[in-house]
């Protein structure tokens, strides 16, 4: 498994949708692509949410990313993650 950041910007119909029923529909969506939720914060800034998830590789990274802006109107840019302790060990070996 691999973690992923999913950060999230609403738009004006997806702010008319939000729900504790739509997240939930979101993290069963996760788990049906393999996948599973380590947290969900909502953010001011740029981004009005972030997803931390696992997920078993870049296909159902993508397939999360579409499935859930189809599902909710949300616009998601997901970027893969490395703890910084594997970072460190990768980069010890450059």
């Amino acid at each position: 498994m691999a973690t992923y950041f999913m950060f999230g910007k609403y738009s004006g119909e997806a702010l008319k949708g939000m729900s504790a029923e739509r997240t939930k529909e979101c993290t069963n969506l996760i788990k049906e692509l393999g996948g599973k939720v380590n947290s969900i914060y909502a953010l001011l800034g740029d981004q009005d949410l972030v997803l931390i998830v696992d997920l078993p590789g870049t296909e159902q990274a993508m397939q999360t990313s579409i499935a859930m802006s189809k599902m909710t109107g949300i616009a998601f840019a997901t970027s893969p993650a490395i703890a910084v302790a594997k970072f460190d060990q990768m980069m010890s070996k450059v």
